[in-house]
């Protein structure tokens, strides 16, 4: 975490009270997440019981809440606590599979609030409004003109994102979308308001 960013986001927001902005933006970057990517990657993800996407640049949510997302036929991100997932991969088991340790690459940020596509359409070029953009659906696009992945979803009962790039460029993405969420009401809280509902995770690994 960068002392920056966490000293930003340390704003006066209770968790437990149930108050979120407007707009709420929270930095999840310390959560778990990993991806895997091969031929049998699939396969061997369905073998081990996960209920894929059916088809690239969608995303599902299993009983726990965690987000399988779909990238291309052979490319999965997964966020949330997959650790024992993690551990039943080997070359020898599944030897088209092969891991993308997500935790050091990517950045992830997530989004809350019905003006999200508002704010969004400011520094992203794809019509992320609901009507457009279901629930579920992935994005590989550009945002504030860096690279990124972005995952509709529904998050504390609000239209939200989940939004992914490059970790080296974290500070400068985290202060564009702070800007552009101003005049929305928004403003960043602390994980945990946004963590309530999400992805079965403890701590960060990957």
């Amino acid at each position: 975490m960068q002392p920056r960013r966490q000293s930003f986001i340390a704003v006066p927001t209770d968790p437990c009270s149930g108050s979120l902005p407007a707009l709420a933006m929270a930095d999840f970057s310390l959560r778990p997440r990993l991806g895997f990517k091969g031929a049998g990657t699939a396969d061997w993800l369905a073998a081990q019981g996960l209920s894929l996407p059916p088809e690239p640049n969608q995303s599902v949510k299993d009983d726990q809440g965690r987000l399988i997302a779909r990238l291309s036929w052979g490319e999965f991100l997964l966020l949330g606590d997959f650790a024992a997932l993690q551990s039943a991969w080997s070359f020898e088991t599944a030897p088209l599979c092969f891991p993308l340790p997500r935790l050091h690459s990517h950045a992830w940020i997530v989004i809350s609030g019905d003006a999200a596509p508002k704010m969004m359409a400011k520094i992203c070029g794809v019509d992320l409004r609901a009507h457009k953009f279901a629930q579920g659906r992935i994005a590989q696009t550009s945002v504030a003109r860096l690279n990124a992945i972005v995952i509709a979803d529904r998050i504390r009962g609000r239209l939200g994102f989940h939004l992914l790039s490059d970790i080296s460029t974290s500070q400068y993405l985290w202060d564009c979308l702070c800007d552009a969420m101003l005049e929305f009401d928004g403003a960043p809280v602390v994980l945990e308001a946004l963590a309530k509902e999400s992805h079965g995770q403890t701590d960060a690994q990957g």
